[in-house]
C-alpha cells in the first residue's frame, strides 16, 4: 500500500482568471490525488489581498509580506507536509524560503519552473538555490542556471489534462485553417527573443482562414473557448520565444496536442525525445518549410488527422497529470524517474 503524503503547495492561484483551466499546477494536484494522496494549496497572492488595507500592490508588499509568511508558516505547521511544492509566487524571497524550512523542518522542497531565461526572472534562482530539488520544463542552459547554484535538477515536462483537454465538436464559428494563441514578441523589453516567430505570425496575418487570439489586436482566449478554437483548427502553430533550448516547448505545445490538434511545431534540440515528428506532429527548421508543410497538410486531410489523432492519445496517455505526479514522487524519493523522454 502507498504511503499518503500530505503535499503543500505554495502558488499564485488563478481562481478569478480565464487561465484557471491551464494551470500546470491544477493538473498536477489531480494527479497526485488520484494517487491517493493529500493536497493543500496555499494562494500567497491572494493572501496579500486578504490582508492589505488597501488594495495596492506596493502598500501590501511593504507592509504585508511578513503578515503573509506569518501565516503561510502557520498552515504549514498546521498541516505538517511531507513535502513543499514551491512556484515562484509574486513577492515570495528567500526569506520566505528560511521560514518555511523552520515551519516544516523534515519536508522536502521542491520547485517547477516553466518559464524561459529565469536568471533574468526576479529571485528566481536565488529562491531555486534554496530548494532540494528544482524541476524545469527545459534541459538546456536554462537548468543549467539552477544546476550551478549547486541544487539538484532534472527536466520535466507540461502536464495535459484529458477530462478537459481533447477534440471537441464545434460549430463553424470556430474553424479555421491555422490558429496560434498568444504574442507575437516582435519585440521583448527584457527577453531576447527568435524572430522566426514574428516572421510566421505576420505572413499568416496576411492570409486568409488564419486566426490569433493574443497578438495583432486581437482578444484573447481561455477558459472552455479555449477549447473550442484549437477544436476548430486544421493546423495549429506553436513556435516558443526561443527555440535553441534542449526539450523547450512552450505549455502551448503539450494544450494543442493534448486537444486533438495537428501541429507544427519549431524544432528545438532533443525534440524527437518528447513527440516524434511524422507521427505525434511535424517540426519544421524554418518559415520557408512551415509554409510548405502547411499547404501539403491542408490539402491531405487523412495523414493530418492520422498525425493528431496519434498527438492527441500520446499525449493522453504519457503527459497527463497522474503520470507527471508519479515522476515528480519518483525523483523525490529515488532521484530519478523513468519515462519515454529519459531513455
Amino acid at each position: 500500500m502507498v504511503k499518503v503524503k500530505r503535499i503543500f503547495i505554495v502558488e499564485d492561484k488563478k481562481e478569478f482568471t480565464d487561465k484557471f483551466l491551464l494551470s500546470g499546477i491544477r493538473k498536477q494536484v489531480k494527479g497526485f490525488i488520484r494517487l491517493g494522496h493529500d493536497v493543500h494549496q496555499f494562494d500567497y497572492g491572494g493572501a496579500f489581498w486578504q490582508i492589505a488595507p488597501i488594495m495596492s500592490k506596493i502598500i501590501s508588499r511593504q507592509w504585508c509580506k511578513n503578515k503573509v509568511d506569518e501565516l503561510l508558516a502557520l498552515q504549514i505547521r498546521n498541516y505538517n507536509p511531507d513535502i513543499i511544492h514551491i512556484s515562484f509566487a509574486n513577492f515570495l524571497d528567500v526569506n520566505t524560503i528560511e521560514l518555511i524550512r523552520q515551519a516544516a523542518p523534515n519536508a522536502f522542497l521542491f520547485g517547477l519552473d516553466g518559464d524561459p531565461y529565469p536568471e533574468l526572472q526576479k529571485n528566481r534562482v536565488p529562491i531555486g538555490s534554496k530548494l532540494d530539488l528544482m524541476l524545469a520544463t527545459n534541459n538546456g542552459k536554462w537548468l543549467d542556471e539552477y544546476r550551478k547554484t549547486g541544487v539538484r535538477a532534472a527536466f520535466m515536462p507540461n502536464p495535459c489534462d484529458p477530462d478537459i483537454e481533447y477534440r471537441y465538436e464545434v460549430s463553424d464559428k470556430w474553424k479555421t485553417d491555422i490558429l496560434f494563441t498568444g504574442k507575437t514578441r516582435q519585440r521583448h523589453k527584457r527577453l531576447p527573443t527568435d524572430q522566426l516567430r514574428y516572421q510566421i505570425i505576420s505572413k499568416l496575418a496576411g492570409m486568409g482562414n488564419c486566426t490569433f487570439y493574443g497578438c495583432l489586436g486581437r482578444p484573447k482566449i481561455g477558459g472552455i473557448n479555449y477549447q473550442y478554437a484549437i477544436s476548430g483548427a486544421r493546423i495549429a502553430l506553436s513556435i516558443n520565444i526561443a527555440n535553441d533550448v534542449s526539450l523547450y516547448h512552450s505549455d502551448r505545445l503539450t494544450h494543442y496536442l493534448a486537444s486533438g490538434a495537428f501541429v507544427l511545431a519549431k524544432r528545438v534540440p532533443d525534440s524527437d525525445k518528447l513527440f516524434k515528428d511524422g507521427v505525434h506532429l511535424k517540426y519544421f527548421d524554418t518559415a520557408e518549410e512551415f509554409f510548405e508543410l502547411a499547404d501539403w497538410y491542408l490539402k491531405h486531410d487523412q495523414e493530418r488527422m492520422k498525425i493528431a489523432d496519434a498527438g492527441m492519445e500520446y499525449a493522453h496517455t504519457e503527459y497527463n497529470g497522474g503520470k507527471i505526479a508519479k515522476y515528480i514522487l519518483d525523483v523525490i524519493e529515488k532521484g530519478s524517474y523513468d519515462a519515454p523522454w529519459n531513455r
